[in-house]
């Protein structure tokens, strides 16, 4: 657990932030949410991603009214600090990356940037970013510019300012932008990435349906996988059509070929074959297939550790 001894103070809500410290602590850091009287509204909105991203941290009610100086004194003994807010709020608050230790790391997540005030959400970030010309109207089914572009670089940005905390004692600011990172995701197709290619331009980079109204993913883009697949599914007469300019009416042939037989049967047929296919597996599947544990525990009840963490903090300045 190489980040064991750590704490993290986290001021964010909903699912970027909770998403990154929810990996910092899985790395072994300490992490206190801290959270208005109200609560993150993820709890009531979507209480099973609550206990998905807060089992295992501890949750701190900041009353402004009643206890102004809770959440500076909580920073000042944490090595990292998340916050999410709009620019001027953290600052009015009293927890701005000026107003702390020198020596800590503060990671700023924004939309857009230092000084962004637009608001907005997953889908807004990923359509600046250009990732949805070539899918619109359809939706992404997972948050990228959240996840990838916010939550992870995140934590990349984190431990880079720890490993250099470590060399000079000092932390450092980082300021992550879900938009602008989300864009990093895909800009190498700027300089010349065949265009569709992810998403249904070529017959071999696609998902077809099975005879049980489950899907198959199918990648052979290789000739010498595309080769072994359409050995195997009996139709050796497509290989020499891989990338023929009509890939609709090979795609057809494709789908004529796997609605023939249910999904288990394919993959049977191809277990321990090089032919790069496989499911589009249930969340459940997945999970099963993957060995891995669903969520540990509950989220913390909101506030449940204020009273220890003021009474740590009582000591300390006595």
């Amino acid at each position: 657990m190489v980040l064991r001894g750590l704490l993290v103070v986290d001021f964010t809500r909903y699912l970027p932030g909770p998403f990154a410290s929810r990996e910092l602590m899985r790395l072994g850091a300490r992490v206190v949410r801290v959270e208005t009287p109200d609560g993150d509204p993820l709890r009531s909105v979507a209480p099973g991603w609550d206990d998905a991203l807060n089992a295992g941290k501890e949750s701190v009610v900041w009353d402004l009214e009643r206890d102004p100086g809770l959440g500076g004194a909580l920073c000042a003994k944490a090595d990292v600090v998340l916050e999410g807010f709009r620019p001027g709020v953290a600052e009015r608050l009293g927890i701005g990356a000026g107003d702390l230790p020198d020596s800590l790391v503060y990671c700023s997540l924004t939309g857009s940037g230092a000084g962004e005030v637009r608001a907005g959400h997953d889908l807004n970030y990923v359509g600046w970013a250009g990732l949805l010309v070539d899918t619109a109207p359809a939706l992404p089914p997972v948050q990228i510019a959240d996840l990838a572009g916010g939550s992870l670089f995140a934590v990349v940005e984190i431990l880079a300012a720890l490993l250099e905390r470590e060399r000079s004692g000092r932390g450092r600011h980082v300021v992550v932008s879900m938009t602008h990172n989300a864009h990093r995701l895909a800009a190498h197709r700027l300089r010349g990435e065949p265009e569709r290619t992810l998403t249904g331009g070529l017959a071999c980079y696609r998902m077809y349906r099975t005879a049980d109204d489950r899907f198959l993913t199918v990648t052979p883009v290789e000739p010498k996988f595309w080769s072994r697949l359409c050995e195997l599914a009996g139709r050796s007469d497509l290989v020499e059509r891989q990338y023929d300019s009509d890939q609709e009416d090979l795609a057809a042939e494709l789908a004529a070929v796997f609605a023939d037989r249910p999904l288990a049967e394919w993959l049977d047929l191809f277990e321990g074959e090089d032919v790069m296919v496989g499911p589009v597996a249930t969340l459940g599947e997945a999970a099963v297939w993957l060995d891995e544990p669903g969520p540990a525990g509950r989220a913390p009840s909101l506030g449940e550790h204020t009273d220890d963490w003021r009474a740590a903090l009582a000591s300390f300045e006595g």
